[in-house]
């Protein structure tokens, strides 16, 4: 039988897993909430969901990626019974973030770590977990990610336009992600099963975001734009919001029961693939104005 995913929500981390998948000769099914959208894997087959129906039937795995609502998880809403009842699951994977674990004041956690979410997103997700570790007899494995990077999500663009800021609030760290250490991190999920399973996705080292942005501005020879304290920032309520979780992610669960070497360990390797990838090398910073 061919193996068959179902991508519940088809963006960007789905886009990388599926690529691999249909190297392997797996079928890719995605859904999408516009059909018009582009869709650069000509051989996945897409969806408009809601609309229309989901072929369930001879689908082997599950990823969904769908963000929750105030009600919790819209996939569950409408499709629980029949996820169910689908007759071919091995694997259903379901992508929430480390925001479940709210604000540990730089402190660390891992997954036995008690959930406490501190944010409107961060109780979305809890509660989406839940509702998701509800539905009987489910191969779940819940995959909690830090900040996503990669290609096309670096701070490159904005570094080149003039419009990136080193805003700095005091022992701030963020954790953060490859997106191909998510797509080899599921891969290994999908080989080695473990129902019920919970894993943090994150890189060794967490950093504070200012510092993250000086590095690829170094890698571009531009200046390293001044540091803008957080409270003269002027940030939007949800940017504010993110400064608001401070916490390290441990991610050994992934190394020790899946076995995965990550790829790009700190910020700096994935900056460096990814400016790489974005074919920025040839970029020549603009020559200092003459002095008057």
């Amino acid at each position: 039988m061919q193996k068959t995913l179902l991508c519940l929500g088809f963006g960007y981390t789905a886009r990388v897993l599926a690529q691999q998948l249909l190297a392997q000769g797996w079928r890719v099914i995605g859904t999408t909430r516009d059909a018009r959208e582009d869709r650069p894997l000509a051989e996945v087959e897409i969806i408009t969901w809601p609309g229309n129906p989901l072929p369930l039937k001879g689908v082997t795995h599950i990823l969904s990626s769908i963000g929750p609502n105030v009600a919790g998880d819209p996939v569950l809403a409408a499709l629980s019974a029949e996820i169910a009842a689908a007759p071919d699951l091995e694997w259903v994977g379901y992508l929430s973030t480390t925001a479940v674990y709210g604000d540990r004041q730089g402190g660390w956690v891992d997954e036995t770590a008690t959930v406490a979410p501190t944010s409107e997103r961060g109780h979305w997700r809890a509660m989406a977990e839940s509702q998701w570790q509800q539905v009987p007899g489910l191969p779940l494995h819940i995959f909690r990610l830090a900040g996503i990077y990669g290609p096309e999500r670096g701070p490159f663009a904005k570094l080149m336009a003039g419009r990136a800021r080193r805003i700095v609030k005091p022992g701030q760290v963020f954790s953060r992600i490859h997106v191909d250490d998510i797509a080899q991190t599921l891969l290994a999920s999908i080989k080695t099963p473990s129902p019920r399973a919970i894993y943090n996705l994150c890189d060794d080292d967490p950093a504070p975001p200012q510092d993250v942005l000086g590095y690829a501005a170094e890698l571009l020879g531009l200046p390293v734009p001044a540091e803008v304290p957080f409270d003269e920032a002027g940030m939007t309520p949800m940017a504010r919001s993110f400064y608001g979780e401070n916490k390290r992610v441990r991610n050994n669960r992934i190394k020790d029961e899946l076995g995965v070497e990550l790829l790009y360990p700190s910020y700096r390797e994935g900056l460096r693939a990814v400016l790489k990838a974005e074919d920025m090398e040839r970029f020549v910073p603009p020559a200092e104005p003459p002095a008057l």
